[in-house]
């Protein structure tokens, strides 16, 4: 992947994430959380892992988002209404960040490796998907099963929580 796709899905994956954290209505922190999770997916691609990026795409992105958009509709979450910012708090919260962002760019100006470029990773031949579900179905199969109901229950749970009374 050429630098220029690379800054274009970091910058993708890192506004859509202040966007999570920033938005007030929390479908719109939901959405943004997907396209996050689309730029990170991208990433993994460019680092020829291709199955972690289908992977992130697929239960991440896919079944992830939805059960949570899900959660937030059925709990019938509304947009935090405007309030006064406290200027204190954003202030020290702001200093802490700059702070925080000095240090590791001191950290990374003192490594010697960070300043050199990896080489590029040999190609595999080895199946990863056909190991990765032989591990899944055979010594894993039984926590594989046990968190699926453990979702199933959460969703009913989540569905029961949020019934309304009859008035």
């Amino acid at each position: 992947m050429s630098p220029f796709l690379f800054w274009i899905f970091a910058l993708l994956t890192l506004i859509f994430g202040a966007a999570v954290v920033i938005n007030r209505n929390p479908v719109g922190s939901a959405l943004s959380l997907v396209m996050s999770f689309l730029g990170l997916a991208a990433l993994f691609m460019s680092l020829n892992a291709y199955f972690i990026g289908i992977i992130q795409v697929l239960v991440y992105a896919g079944a992830v988002m939805v059960l949570f958009l899900f959660i937030i509709m059925l709990l019938d979450l509304r947009a935090e209404g405007a309030h006064r910012i406290n200027w204190l708090t954003s202030a020290a919260g702001l200093a802490v960040a700059l702070i925080l962002l000095g240090q590791i760019l001191s950290v990374i100006g003192h490594l010697k490796i960070a300043h050199t470029t990896f080489p590029t990773l040999p190609a595999t031949t080895i199946d990863d998907v056909r190991n990765v579900g032989a591990a899944l179905f055979t010594n894993y199969n039984l926590p594989f099963q046990i968190v699926g109901v453990l979702v199933l229950v959460a969703t009913i749970g989540v569905v029961l929580l949020s019934k309304r009374e009859p008035r």
